[in-house]
């Protein structure tokens, strides 16, 4: 396989095609014996304190580029394969931890519905999970980004109301398959608002004793992504990502 090397935050990276889409792997400085990744879903460099923090410890860290940031088919059923090219090429672990923000929260959740197997578990951050809500605006959310989502995919909002589809419609398959889930949220976010959103998966998980970790972040609109410290982010990581 052909790569180049560059460098992230400080570390190794190797940058190559796959599929067409452009990869990124960063290579940790002291790399676990299990290998274990994550995997940014979108927005690879944005709010990176705890992938650093994770590469600090050992983990790998990896991103392959999307269609669109709305989720297409196409690029949840791309993942499994990028998956099985890192574990092929580079001895990573058979599952990975995906880090989720904004639409890459969606990303994850569709990921982990329908390729479990690939999913030890998930961090989930200000996550798109109610399409009506973002882009659509339909509740209390800014109503900015319809037109792109309906450029992307070509849904409109009258087509939502009766879609099944949703990111959250899929979180029962994660409940199913046992996934942990850590989620981070502002409760002041205006773009992709907590209580329609990432509240109805809290809802379902509260449910379960399926581990589940949830920090609220009073008075924070949807950015920043992260929390000060991440400790317990960090320490849900290294408990349940088995």
């Amino acid at each position: 396989m052909e790569y180049k090397k560059s460098k992230y935050q400080g570390f190794e990276m190797l940058e190559f095609a796959f599929e067409g889409r452009e990869c990124k792997l960063v290579i940790p400085k002291n790399p676990r014996e299990d290998k274990k990744w994550f995997y940014k879903t979108e927005y690879f460099t944005a709010f990176p304190s705890f992938q650093i923090e994770m590469l600090n410890r050992g983990y790998y860290l990896a991103h392959m580029k999307n269609i669109t940031r709305w989720c297409p088919d196409e690029d949840t059923d791309a993942r499994p394969r990028f998956c099985e090219l890192l574990k092929k090429e580079f001895g990573l672990s058979d599952t990975c931890m995906p880090i989720g923000m904004s639409c890459g929260g969606m990303q994850a959740v569709y990921f982990a519905a329908k390729y479990p197997q690939y999913v030890s578990a998930i961090y989930l951050d200000a996550p798109v999970l109610n399409l009506l809500s973002c882009p659509c605006g339909v509740g209390i959310a800014e109503n900015k980004l319809y037109e792109e989502f309906l450029g992307a995919r070509g849904i409109t909002a009258s087509d939502l109301i009766n879609f099944r589809n949703h990111p959250i419609d899929n979180v029962y398959k994660l409940i199913e398959n046992r996934i942990p889930v850590a989620l981070i949220c502002g409760d002041s976010d205006r773009v992709v608002p907590y209580v329609e959103n990432g509240k109805a998966l809290s809802e379902m998980y509260k449910k379960t004793d399926i581990p589940f970790l949830e920090i609220i972040k009073e008075g924070c609109d949807h950015h920043p992504h992260g929390i000060d410290d991440n400790t317990p982010l960090i320490e849900f990581a290294e408990k349940y990502y088995k």
